[in-house]
């Protein structure tokens, strides 16, 4: 199974339009791009209170800023509302796990459904959350683009040939080709399950315009920027295994 070279945004808020049963079990992977902002300001007020369930109610109460609270509080409802309407029950009842950490063994791996093979993923940032649904291990990530000076930072934590490819570029392209790969990048840990615990600094993804596979994941940038209202200054990408899980 093999993605298309820029997965399409199927849909966006309001959700959900998926089709219950109709979910990819063998074809192309699914992505749903949501706009926090409007996703909040057309929700039902109860709706937090009768989806989410103890312990996603609870993180959210955690968060000190209202705008830290609303993304996490849309990106759950969304996630409920999509795979409720992907497994044909309702988003209250969608009963959430996780899979073992391929790292230590614990269980704070990838995110999962118990009893289903749908695999998903999902990232937020600013007023966009990015959701993907596959028949197989799928992690995405959406960033906002940084500033020349956070990029020269993190650039560190990047794979040798991922720097000389930064360094080499003039500075007002470097923030662009470095939101390309770190998209990539963390889309791929999230995809194994390990998350940043992993060091980002082991595989090699690329700066440039095509994304580099790794292993029997594929690599591939997401259209985000500018696809909804509002939505500019991000970049977003998908992995998904294809074949035999990566050692």
């Amino acid at each position: 199974m093999t993605p298309p070279s820029a997965p399409r945004i199927v849909g966006s808020e309001p959700l959900p339009t998926a089709v219950a049963g109709a979910w990819p079990q063998g074809g192309e992977p699914e992505t749903w791009l949501l706009s926090v902002s409007r996703y909040t300001a057309s929700m039902d007020p109860g709706a937090p209170g009768t989806i989410l369930d103890a312990g996603e109610r609870e993180r959210a109460g955690k968060f000190l800023r209202a705008e830290d609270r609303e993304r996490y509080t849309a990106a759950h409802l969304g996630l409920r509302e999509l795979l409720g309407a992907y497994l044909g029950m309702s988003p209250a009842d969608v009963p959430f796990t996780r899979e073992a950490c391929p790292g230590c063994g614990g269980p704070h791996g990838r995110p999962a459904v118990s009893g289903t093979p749908l695999h998903f993923n999902m990232s937020h940032a600013g007023d966009l959350v990015l959701f993907a649904f596959a028949g197989s291990p799928v992690g995405v990530d959406v960033e906002k683009l940084q500033p020349a000076s956070v990029v020269d930072q993190v650039a560190e934590s990047l794979h040798p040939k991922e720097r000389a490819e930064l360094d080499a570029l003039a500075p007002a392209d470097r923030p662009a080709a470095f939101a390309r790969c770190w998209t990539r990048k963390e889309a791929y840990l999230k995809g194994l399950g390990t998350g940043l615990s992993r060091d980002p600094a082991v595989n090699y993804v690329g700066t440039g315009l095509s994304a580099v596979p790794v292993g029997p994941w594929a690599m591939t940038d997401i259209p985000v920027d500018g696809a909804i209202s509002g939505g500019s200054g991000y970049a977003a990408a998908m992995a998904l295994l294809t074949s035999l899980p990566h050692v």
